[in-house]
């Protein structure tokens, strides 16, 4: 089973934000084999944007965009998958990034997409929304990680 990542994750993770869930983060990326976990070139740039829109200085959020690249498999946003997005946009009233980010992890092969930004439980083209720090864990959450 492979899982995207998405922003709030990547952005947690790097310690601007709470420090609950940047524990959660961590433990989670830490947790999941490196070759199941997926990060759309969306999420990439949408992390670096974040994190200097938090005060971390231009240098040192790219430095962190580039260890999560060199860390796991980065996929590309491509023409198709931008059409897939849209329509998913239309029917499910989803922002275009956040379309692009599920379109991507369905174009790879993953089962899931780790977000709090999506409905927990939502299912597209074979991919499972999951929020990581919805208690309990989603049963396709607990699977991944006793994979």
């Amino acid at each position: 089973m492979k899982a995207a990542l998405d922003t709030n994750i990547l952005v947690y993770a790097s310690g601007l934000d709470d420090e609950h869930r940047q524990a959660r983060a961590i433990a989670l990326i830490a947790a999941i084999p490196p070759d199941k976990l997926i990060l759309p070139v969306q999420v990439l740039g949408e992390c670096y944007g974040v994190l200097t829109r938090k005060g971390m200085s231009r240098q040192l959020a790219q430095q962190t965009i580039l260890r999560w690249q060199d860390a796991f498999e980065v996929a590309d946003t491509t023409a198709a998958i931008l059409r897939q997005a849209t329509g998913l946009s239309v029917d499910h009233q989803l922002r275009i990034w956040d379309a692009i980010v599920l379109a991507t992890a369905a174009d790879t092969g993953c089962q899931l997409l780790l977000t709090e930004d999506l409905q927990d439980g939502f299912t597209w083209a074979g991919v499972t929304v999951v929020n990581p720090f919805a208690v309990p864990s989603h049963n396709l959450l607990m699977a991944l990680l006793l994979d």
